[in-house]
């Protein structure tokens, strides 16, 4: 039996596979001694969301374990709008709508409409600025691209791992210093 790819990693994984890595091999571990400020803020933030505290209306689902057995996924969502039809990640702060942000809202689409609920926007949620993107729903050429990175996930060889080194990537990430890329 082939154990499910959680969807968190998805972003990690297109990030940096050695990202994914590094973040696995330190899960066990206090957050404090990797965590950088941005990212200990947006725990703080998201707690709201896992303590079902974002709003008290029934029309919004929070937190809702969520799988897809056509992908071999899992995970949560932030918050589903029962009325709109609208499925909403948060983010501490969004600069820039990276690839990682997408596959991780169309894997969390994908999981919903296989467990029958209908989704018809997509969004990212700034919770620094309170800005809210909209993401396109995926089309053919993008679920097969998400559907590729989860096979290259599966897939993924750390001992023959080889890639050009982009220095925006290394300069932001929380691994730069343990990483030898």
């Amino acid at each position: 039996m082939e154990s499910y790819i959680p969807i968190s990693k998805l972003n990690d994984f297109i990030f940096c596979p050695m990202s994914l890595y590094f973040h696995s091999f330190y899960e066990n571990y206090d957050q404090k001694l990797y965590h950088e400020k941005s990212q200990v803020e947006g725990k703080i933030k998201h707690e709201n969301i896992e303590e079902g505290r974002y709003s008290t209306a029934k029309r919004f689902i929070q937190a809702l374990p969520i799988y897809s057995q056509k992908y071999n996924l899992m995970g949560k969502i932030d918050i589903y709008d029962k009325e709109e039809k609208f499925l909403i990640e948060r983010k501490n702060k969004v600069k820039k709508i990276y690839d990682g942000y997408r596959f991780q809202l169309w894997a969390q689409m994908f999981c919903l409409e296989e467990m029958g609920l209908e989704i018809k926007k997509l969004f990212i949620h700034s919770l620094s600025d309170n800005k809210r993107y909209e993401i396109e729903k995926p089309t053919g050429q993008n679920e097969f691209w998400l559907a590729q990175n989860i096979e290259k996930m599966k897939n993924f060889d750390l001992l023959n791992f080889n890639r050009d080194a982009n220095l925006n990537k290394c300069a932001r990430c929380i691994y730069r210093e343990l990483c030898n890329q």
